[in-house]
């Protein structure tokens, strides 16, 4: 079984639909665990009656993914962005895969839902930095088994970064699965701030984590400058 987890906040106006599309997963036997992290726009009362598990966190997604992790039952660990749409069969594709490479963790490749033909060349860059470094990012969708996950101690707590901090500690356990199938993310924050903009924030912000910047400080600069409204 794989335990999806989602962390949430002020999600209202999609996590319903989110959670719609999902359906067929639990069906299947999969579970769906939404986190959230305090939201004020009745988001988890829309979530609820959609997963097998609700539950209440600390705001971060670091500390909203592990609580979720905490609550998990099953053997794989999905981590999935509320904007992010799975590809059909994500449960097979990502089973056989385990399976049969013996690798304990990995990833998707990402397709921006926008049409601007410069997300293209993003979503290729993205995909091609991934599969050549070994460093997933969130929006891709990282996955684990659970004992590999618990094994190295989860997400490290802190206010960014932290897709990339756990890629690199478990890229010391083996390299990851980099699935060509292609979860789909939302490109609202790309197209709302500008997607040059967007690309110099993103390198700014992950030059300054590689050279030893405060997570926390860096997530400051992301809420001024990156954020959606």
């Amino acid at each position: 079984m794989i335990s999806i987890i989602i962390p949430v906040l002020n999600e209202a106006a999609g996590i319903s639909a989110a959670l719609q599309g999902l359906q067929p997963l639990r069906q299947a036997g999969h579970e769906i665990i939404v986190a959230d992290g305090g939201s004020q726009d009745g988001t988890a009362a829309l979530a609820a009656p959609l997963c097998d598990q609700l539950i209440h966190a600390p705001r971060g997604r670091a500390r909203q993914m592990n609580a979720g992790a905490a609550a998990a039952s099953g053997a794989v660990l999905l981590f999935l962005h509320a904007d992010t749409c799975l590809p059909p069969g994500a449960d097979e594709l990502i089973n056989a895969a385990l399976a049969d490479s013996k690798r304990r963790w990995g990833r998707f490749d990402l397709r921006l839902s926008g049409t601007h033909p410069a997300l293209r060349l993003i979503e290729t860059m993205m995909n091609l930095r991934s599969r050549l470094s070994g460093i997933a990012t969130g929006d891709q969708c990282l996955f684990a088994a659970r004992d590999l996950f618990e094994r190295v101690g989860g997400f490290p707590d802190i206010a960014l970064m932290e897709d990339i901090a756990l890629s690199r500690t478990l890229k010391q356990h083996g390299r990851p699965l980099c699935l060509r199938a292609r979860v789909v993310s939302s490109s609202r924050r790309w197209e709302t701030r500008g997607i040059l903009r967007t690309i110099l924030l993103m390198w700014r912000l992950r030059l300054a984590y590689f050279f030893g910047a405060d997570p926390q400080s860096l997530a400051r600069d992301y809420d001024k400058n990156g954020r959606t409204p």
